[in-house]
């Protein structure tokens, strides 16, 4: 990260709500580019500076953290093209560590969630991170009969037909002890020596070369024809099962054991690790063997040994708590700013873009970097036609590390930020305490009208297929689309219009079809994408559950928010409830719901679309599935942590204070004024025991 980007510990509360604003948006712009396109345009290592910086800022401000957040975020939707494939379980994506001390303070939090001493050794294994493609394969008494892509985590690609032609992935199971229905993770990938072969294979047949061994691993498995696919030297390393019965595995070790039993390919490089010194010792020692290995890693994954304790640590939004990657560092290069570009976004915030020399960084072509807000432009003294250090940390759009002034021009001179919008001309603002200069035109400006069309329409959203960025540009310029109602509404339009679709350059009849028939598949949605896709501040993708899940319906939330807009009311107090949302964060969801424009736009929709009641399912059915819980005091043999993900798995909802929609108030020792109010409001209090007795795991 860029030594001039103020500490954490400096930024303020609007600072930090506009910093994670920016850092939601750039990376998933990246996790698009990576894991949907396979073609990544930056580095590993600055992606994972990226994540880094977000991670810690939201620990300074838990309750800023979005809905759209990196840290939930997990990866993206299936491309077209290939069947969708719901995973049973989800598909998780590490949290990431860079240094010695990020390894100290994961181990620390095990300890915490678990209620361990502050000295007790946690046994880990320590294996490489193999950069590659993450697959999910499906056996059915023993025989292979699905596989699919990680995709965005919940729903994947089906990718059966490819997969079956990669080496290292069995048809048929080997030995005993197989389970009927079993589920095996693992990475895709293709060895160095494979790489080189294949790259002069294509010079040859003059077919434009992959950049490096992932990019022809990811393209060669989504291949429509499994045959090209069958041509392409791909391996496969396995290393975990998902949801298994009759499996006597108690560590992670065994784990790996039954894998290579059953006839997976398992990394021969991994070492169960006693202690912290272990595990640095290993690393230090694979990154000394990196260069020398046939395939590609990036880092080192750590994962709790014992299964009960994984079992017991679960996930915190799409990452689990039990295992960790330990990254290499980042890679860097030098080339010339030639020009600095203001972007205007979807809020109206201006922010500066750094456009290169183009450089090639780890394999990748960088020709565009982030150049954050005013003042980290003025701190950095960034000018056009300056020498910079480019940065990429793990597969997000890279940043200038430093100005190198000795090598700049004598005619060069400080750049000024504009200070009215590049796109319609009118004033752009700081606020008091704000870092972001803005645009006061609203949906007035194109720029933002059409950013918060294109957000409407993104993968996390309505996904519709075949309206992409450009043809968002396009119908706006032409006022085909100008807001989100406006989509469910073209087709009847177009039938009445003297220029069909169908008519307009690039546009034809097959394609104008195909594009009514994937707006029409989404006019009915989950209220979760339905709130994420207005594009409420600070409210991303997780928020969206969170909020979809409490209110289950959209007139419901719509009622509670213009409700919630008196201060003194019971749906403020039940909105400060839930756990990870804070004021600043209801201001803004209660603010967006009592503007007559954004109350305009609701209703429209809600005639157009069907918007099911959001159902919630709990993991296991048990006593506490859709019971709404709230902890007080200190418990004896859970953490607050672990008691609350584990009541969350069971389907109940946690909030953090007493209303009279509480069903049950679980009090430790010491318990304050919510164990008062939970008997003046007559809810029922349990004691640890007993909360444990209703769960019955």
């Amino acid at each position: 990260m860029p030594s001039s980007l103020p500490p954490v510990d400096q930024l303020t509360r609007e600072e930090a709500a506009e910093e994670l604003a920016r850092l939601a948006k750039l990376i998933a712009q990246h996790d698009y580019l990576y894991h949907q396109l396979a073609t990544p345009e930056i580095s590993d290592a600055d992606y994972d500076t990226l994540i880094a910086r977000n991670r810690a800022i939201e620990a300074k401000f838990p309750d800023l953290r979005r809905i759209d957040s990196p840290s939930h975020r997990i990866g993206a939707p299936p491309a077209p093209g290939f069947k969708k494939v719901k995973h049973r379980t989800p598909m998780l994506s590490l949290d990431n560590a860079f240094t010695p001390d990020d390894v100290t303070d994961f181990l620390n939090r095990i300890r915490r969630f678990l209620q361990l001493p502050a000295d007790q050794l946690i046994e880990m294994t320590a294996e490489p991170k193999i950069d590659g493609l993450s697959a999910s394969l499906h056996y059915q008494e023993g025989r292979f009969i699905l596989g699919a892509t990680r995709g965005d985590g919940s729903e994947g690609e089906d990718i059966t037909a490819n997969l079956r032609t990669v080496k290292g992935i069995p048809l048929i199971l080997q030995g005993e002890n197989i389970p009927q229905n079993l589920e095996i993770r693992g990475e895709v990938y293709m060895r160095r020596d494979d790489f080189l072969k294949l790259n002069e294979a294509r010079i040859t047949a003059r077919e434009p070369e992959f950049a490096n061994p992932r990019n022809a691993a990811a393209g060669s498995v989504r291949q429509l024809d499994p045959t090209i696919t069958a041509k392409r030297p791909l391996h496969f390393f396995a290393y975990a099962y998902e949801v298994l019965s009759g499996i006597k595995d108690k560590t992670q070790s065994e784990l790996l054991e039954s894998l290579k039993r059953w006839g997976f390919s398992v990394t021969t490089l991994r070492q169960v690790c006693k202690n912290e010194a272990d595990l640095m010792a290993f690393y230090r020692n694979l990154e000394t063997m990196r260069a020398d290995l046939d395939f590609d890693i990036d880092g080192v994954v750590y994962k709790v040994n014992n299964l009960d304790w994984q079992n017991r640590l679960g996930t915190v939004g799409r990452t689990p708590r039990h295992s960790i990657a330990h990254k290499f560092a980042a890679e860097k290069a030098e080339t010339t700013l030639e020009d600095i570009l203001i972007q205007v976004g979807r809020t109206g915030v201006l922010t500066p873009v750094a456009i290169l020399k183009p450089v090639t960084v780890g394999g990748v072509v960088v020709q565009r970097a982030t150049l954050h807000n005013e003042d980290e432009l003025a701190r950095k003294d960034v000018r056009i036609g300056d020498h910079v250090e480019i940065q990429r940390a793990g597969d997000v759009i890279p940043q200038v590390v430093r100005v190198i002034t000795e090598k700049r021009l004598p005619t060069s001179a400080p750049f000024i930020f504009p200070k009215n919008c590049p796109v319609c001309g009118s004033e752009a603002v700081r606020l008091e305490n704000e870092v972001a200069r803005r645009c006061t035109d609203g949906l007035v400006c194109p720029a933002q009208a059409v950013e918060r069309l294109k957000h409407f329409v993104s993968r996390n959203a309505f996904d519709i297929e075949g309206l992409g960025e450009k043809h968002i540009e396009g119908f706006y310029q032409e006022g085909l689309i100008r807001s989100p109602a406006d989509i469910f509404t073209l087709e009847a339009r177009d039938r009445q219009s003297l220029t069909p679709l169908r008519n307009k350059e690039g546009w034809g009849e097959q394609s104008a079809r195909n594009l009514f028939q994937a707006i029409e598949q989404r006019r009915t949605i989950s209220l979760d994408r339905f709130i994420y896709a207005l594009g409420i501040p600070q409210v991303g993708a997780v928020t969206a559950k969170l909020l979809a899940r409490h209110y289950r319906t959209l007139a419901n939330l719509c009622i509670q928010m213009v409700d919630a807009h008196d201060r003194d009311s019971e749906s403020w107090a039940d909105l400060l409830a839930l756990e990870g949302i804070g004021p600043n964060m209801a201001s803004d969801l209660v603010g967006f719901f009592n503007q007559p424009h954004n109350q305009t736009i609701v209703d429209n929709l809600a005639a157009l679309l069907t918007i099911p009641e959001f159902i919630v399912e709990a993991a296991i059915s048990s006593p506490l599935t859709g019971k709404t819980i709230v902890f007080t005091g200190t418990l004896s043999n859970l953490s607050r942590a672990e008691a609350k993900a584990r009541a969350e798995r069971l389907g109940a909802k946690v909030t953090g204070s007493v209303t009279n929609k509480t069903d049950y108030v679980v009090v430790g020792e010491d318990a304050g004024s919510k164990a008062k109010a939970a008997k003046e409001l007559g809810i029922q209090v349990l004691s640890e025991d007993e909360f444990v007795g209703l769960m019955g795991e």
